[in-house]
């Protein structure tokens, strides 16, 4: 599930929908969280590969750790890629604002954790921005991920957490244990995908 104060927004012609902050939304923000009405497609699922279903699937759904699909139910299937995001996933397996979000501000995520084994270009005309994004670069891209989430996650216990009863206690006792203490960190590398299967169309890109 989104954050309540994000709304759906054409971004382009080019680009389609993504998803925007209604309402300022704070650093350290939890912006998404799986939401038991979203659905799960474990490895193997024919839904996968239904030739009527696998073009939806494959663009709307990410891929947990385990190779299990999900499809969110809200908007959230509409966020969009950045190379540098508003928002990141974390080692806890939500998504957290790593700057503040006014009004207007796309939310957006770094689709390089999703280890997509075919690269694909980026519609981005931020400096810096890696062009593409490849199967190979998770090694590279952790530090500078961990990097951001961890002040972010530090203000974990002092601002409103809409999400909160949507994530599993023990990890939400672990996030505020690291909010509190700076101790016990889940690194973003948790949240590898073991066996990729993601193709260039699952995605859009941003700037």
């Amino acid at each position: 599930m989104m954050h309540p104060y994000t709304e759906l927004r054409l971004v382009s012609e080019q680009m389609g929908y993504g998803v925007f902050a209604a309402r300022f939304i704070p650093m350290g923000t939890v912006v998404y969280a799986r939401d038991p009405l979203d659905i799960a497609l474990p490895p193997g699922h024919p839904m996968i590969d239904d030739p009527f279903l696998a073009d939806t699937v494959e663009k709307y759904t990410y891929i947990e750790p385990d190779g299990t699909r999900v499809l969110g139910w809200d908007i959230s299937k509409y966020v969009n890629h950045c190379c540098h995001p508003s928002t990141l996933t974390t080692g806890y397996g939500f998504e957290v604002a790593v700057r503040d979000l006014f009004p207007g501000d796309e939310i957006t995520d770094d689709y390089g954790i999703f280890n997509t084994p075919v690269p694909f270009p980026l519609i981005c005309d931020h400096a810096g921005c890696r062009q593409f994004v490849r199967g190979d670069e998770y090694n590279d891209c952790v530090p500078s991920w961990d990097q951001r989430i961890k002040p972010a996650l530090r203000r974990f216990n002092d601002v409103e957490q809409p999400l909160l009863p949507l994530i599993p206690r023990a990890v939400a006792t672990a996030a505020k244990r690291f909010a509190r203490t700076g101790r016990g960190y889940r690194s973003v590398e948790g949240q590898r995908i073991i066996q990729p299967t993601i193709t260039a169309k699952r995605y859009g890109a941003t700037a």
